[in-house]
């Protein structure tokens, strides 16, 4: 079976969305959830205000840009431009906790037998 390449897009197309930028911030990863803040207006560009609507509830990075049908770079480069402007709000992943902040597994022996027993 052959594999279909993946579709990056226009390369014209992609420079025009972008404005010519091709790094984006280091804000964004693929699990960071983006939260609209504002509503389009009239005069936006057509991908920022696609963002803003399907960011209406928590959307993760990655299902934007499946949405937009856009590459996570340009994705990410048009988040920056929201960021900036305060439209959006960007909630990162928790960070992994420490082992010392982990319950002792002693504990967790201790309430897995008692479950168990119930």
């Amino acid at each position: 079976m052959m594999r279909r390449p993946v579709d990056t897009g226009d390369p014209d197309r992609l420079y025009t969305v972008t404005g010519g930028r091709s790094r984006a911030d280091d804000d964004f990863d693929l699990v960071t959830l983006v939260v609209s803040e504002s509503e389009p207006t009239a005069g936006m560009q057509s991908e920022h205000a696609r963002i803003l609507d399907l960011c209406r509830h928590p959307t993760a990075v990655v299902e934007v840009a499946a949405e937009l049908k856009l590459p996570i770079t340009v994705v990410r480069i048009l988040l920056g431009d929201l960021l900036a402007m305060g439209r959006i709000t960007a909630r990162h992943p928790r960070a992994a906790q420490s082992l010392a902040s982990l319950p002792d597994s002693a504990l967790l022996k201790e309430v897995l037998h008692g479950l168990r027993n119930l």
